[in-house]
């Protein structure tokens, strides 16, 4: 795998260390931000989105263990690969067990640094081939809707709820498309703010002849332009972003070169843009212009279909970077689940899971380790109280269909998964009448 158009991000305070990494990836052909704290790192890479981040575990006003937990506090976190002194690889070590990625200990040999790059962009995954988004009806209808106009250069304006996967939406596009090759940029539009946004977005001529600063705009290159939060974008500044819609092309902050714009834009918002037109928060005519095409990603709430499938998506990621002893969620989770209100959407329901992977005390995630914020023994669901025998019963069916639909119903292969005997597999399936099986 080549690094070729791969956008890296860099977290080094050690400027011989740092220029010697920049050389080394840009010869790789990749294009490299470079950030010396910790806190210009976690500003950047939350408007940002590289494929990768390259960072020192000692920086000068944090480390890159606090940094990694910060930033994997939101909604996306590319994968780490952490430069370390020998002293600090018990911390190193830690964090690949958090899921960060992967270390390299000082010093190190150049070629063994690119092939540990390219082996954690390799192994970071865009989307699901399979039921990528969901498997509800409504969540299908999205995913066909992206399908076919993936290869498209209409603006795409995608709207729904706070957390509801906006923005997994945008990368499962991105991923599918002609452009999945070039980068992913994207863009909060909330969290920079409104002084500095022209100059991130559309970069700078720069100062006294010192070069330039290449925004977003021109670091997306052939690739996709996501602007979260669009409403958020400054009125004066709405015009600029017009002018690159139309004319797919801009001027860098004080220059008078016009520098064309080959990527697609997509935007997102959580609120009614026709009520902010109306508001004069809104240009009306950038509004009909990024509305070329708009696709609305429904609520949590209104596709309980897509659930169980989301709490076996976030337990197997999760899992493997914590217990990995886990055996499964309760069937009681799930039913709780359901009467969920899930007011924070995807993301509420993937926090949950995360938090109850890292605390749960038995091999199953139970409700206390999925809700604890919710009155247990007054909830209608809990209300009907099970026995061990009960719970362990339906918690086992569970895994075992879960292993069966996995293995396409091959029961050797399902035994396997479960880490039993065929012969035991059987007898359980009988026992817990599991329709299916065949006879030893």
């Amino acid at each position: 795998m080549s690094l070729e158009g791969r956008v890296i991000a860099l977290v080094e305070d050690d400027p011989i260390m740092g220029e010697s990494l920049v050389q080394c990836l840009s010869l790789e052909g990749c294009h490299v931000d470079w950030w010396r704290t910790g806190h210009e790192a976690l500003r950047g890479l939350r408007s940002s989105s590289p494929d990768l981040v390259v960072c020192d575990i000692r920086l000068p006003d944090t480390n890159g263990e606090v940094l990694y937990r910060q930033l994997a506090a939101t909604s996306f976190v590319p994968p780490f690969l952490f430069v370390t002194a020998f002293g600090n690889v018990d911390q190193a070590v830690s964090l690949m067990r958090a899921g960060a990625g992967d270390y390299v200990t000082k010093p190190f040999e150049t070629g063994g640094f690119i092939a540990r790059a390219q082996s954690l962009i390799q192994r970071h995954p865009v989307g699901r081939k399979e039921d990528a988004l969901g498997v509800s009806a409504g969540m299908r209808e999205v995913e066909a809707a992206l399908r076919r106009i993936a290869d498209l250069t209409i603006p795409l304006l995608i709207t729904g709820e706070t957390g509801s996967g906006k923005e997994v939406c945008a990368r499962f596009l991105h991923g599918i498309s002609a452009r999945s090759k070039e980068p992913f940029i994207a863009v909060n539009c909330a969290a920079i703010h409104s002084d500095r946004m022209e100059f991130e977005l559309f970069g700078s001529k720069g100062a006294g002849g010192q070069g330039f600063h290449r925004g977003f705009a021109e670091r997306t290159r052939g690739g996709v332009l996501f602007l979260d939060e669009v409403c958020e974008l400054p009125v004066g500044l709405q015009a600029k972003l017009l002018q690159l819609v139309e004319a797919r092309e801009f001027h860098r902050l004080g220059g008078e070169q016009l520098v064309q714009f080959h990527g697609r834009i997509i935007c997102s918002t959580n609120v009614n843009l026709k009520e902010a037109v109306n508001l004069n928060r809104f240009r009306q005519d950038l509004y009909y212009r990024i509305n070329g095409f708009r696709i609305e990603v429904p609520p949590l709430r209104q596709r309980a279909e897509d659930i169980p499938w989301l709490l076996d998506l976030f337990f197997d990621r999760f899992k493997g970077a914590g217990q990995v002893n886990l055996r499964g969620i309760s069937t009681m989770v799930h039913e709780i689940a359901y009467e969920h209100a899930w007011p924070g959407n995807v993301r509420e329901l993937r926090n949950r899971v995360e938090r109850a992977v890292a605390m749960a005390a038995a091999d199953w995630i139970m409700p206390a380790d999925m809700f604890p914020d919710l009155e247990s023994d007054l909830h209608p669901i809990l209300a009907a109280f099970s026995t061990l025998a009960e719970v362990r019963e339906s918690a086992e069916r569970r895994q075992i269909e879960r292993a069966l639909k996995q293995t396409n119903g091959q029961i050797i292969e399902a035994a396997k998964l479960l880490d039993i005997s065929r012969t035991t597999l059987w007898e359980k399936m009988r026992r817990l009448y599991i329709a299916g099986y065949n006879e030893p």
